[in-house]
């Protein structure tokens, strides 16, 4: 048989089968809903005409992104916990107040490195403070877990009552431990002051390291909870945990973990916002849970990507409208939260779309 006679054989034998199921089809790829980033992007563009200066519009979204990322870093926390854990822990503001106080005890130790005109320097000191306060508040986490979360899972109401309860009493305990004096994190020198782009523009060198810090957790975040066995096991606990479980895995623990790193993402974002402020006091932490929880319910619950967009929305929001209506600040966060609770009732990007 001629090769050209056993290519018509084969086409007619491939004809006469049956056509693969629709099940057996490759799957379309997911689509990836850009809206929520282009309404960002946007609402950034019209403020420069707003603002009526380039330099000031450009200082302006730079420090509103560096916020953003430190609200990010503060907020993915209660995001995973809430939103993965439907676990609604009001006390997560005492952790960010607990990761900053363990810094100020880092500050000793590390002068030689704080007070160096090295930017590795510097950023060496800023790392080890971290790692440090996120074992601190990992290690309070898992504590905090096992005596006021256990007793209350399912419970709503209860977890607002306790949660509300245990952040008072950490804050108690804080100041025993540490006194009702202001706190100091001086900034290292390496990291003060700005860098200049053209003449009028300057942007301040530890608004760069928030932005990178907060862009490395939000990677990390998203890589682990798409990419990793760990994340699937989260993904589906969340789904189905009884047959997760009867799969043999233990989503209790997951979840545990879960958790300590949520208190470890505090403690994070405790240490950023801490060498941000430079001077604070216990109320570190309270002080910005209404906006944790704003942008917690506009991105998404569970939603690490919404709660990034999010945090974007509210810190661009906030210093925008500080800048350009002082007298609408307060509540800027809250019409924006109507807004696009208005627009997309499950927020930005919802883990579960209807």
């Amino acid at each position: 048989m001629s090769a050209t006679d056993s290519t018509l054989a084969a086409r007619r034998q491939a004809a006469a089968m049956p056509a693969a199921p629709a099940a057996l089809e490759a799957l379309p790829g997911r689509r990836r809903d850009l809206v929520p980033v282009l309404v960002i992007l946007a609402f950034i563009a019209v403020a420069l005409p707003v603002t009526g200066s380039l330099p000031t519009w450009v200082t302006l979204t730079v420090a509103a992104l560096a916020m953003g990322m430190m609200l990010f870093i503060m907020a993915s926390g209660l995001t995973l916990v809430f939103g993965l854990m439907d676990v609604m822990n009001l006390g997560h503001a005492a952790f960010v107040a607990v990761g900053a106080y363990t810094a100020t005890l880092m500050v000793g130790p590390l002068q030689g490195l704080l007070q160096s005109a090295s930017v590795w320097a510097g950023m060496a000191a800023v790392l080890a403070v971290i790692a440090v306060a996120m074992a601190v508040t990992a290690l309070l986490g898992w504590v905090y877990e096992r005596l006021f979360v256990k007793p209350v899972y399912g419970d709503h109401l209860k977890q607002i009552l306790i949660t509300i309860g245990a952040m008072i009493v950490m804050e108690q305990l804080v100041l025993v431990v540490f006194g009702a004096n202001q706190m100091l994190l001086p900034l290292p020198e390496a990291l003060r002051g700005s860098i200049l782009l053209g003449d009028d523009v300057a942007i301040e060198r530890y608004r760069l390291v928030a932005v990178g810090v907060g862009l490395a957790v939000f990677i990390g975040l998203t890589l682990v909870l798409g990419r990793t066995r760990i994340g699937l096991l989260i993904r589906a606990g969340v789904e189905n945990r009884g047959m997760v479980e009867a799969l043999g895995y233990r989503v209790r623990m997951v979840f545990v973990g879960v958790f300590v790193a949520g208190s470890a993402l505090a403690g994070l974002g405790g240490v950023m916002w801490g060498f941000y402020r430079e001077q604070f006091t216990v109320a570190i932490g309270a002080e910005v849970l209404v906006q944790m929880l704003i942008i917690v319910i506009i991105g998404g619950l569970g939603s690490v990507a919404g709660c990034f967009a999010g945090a974007m929305l509210v810190a661009l929001t906030t210093n925008y409208v500080s800048f350009l209506l002082p007298d609408l600040a307060l509540v800027s966060n809250i019409l924006v939260m109507m807004a696009v609770l208005l627009w997309r009732p499950q927020g930005l990007y919802p883990v579960h779309k209807p």
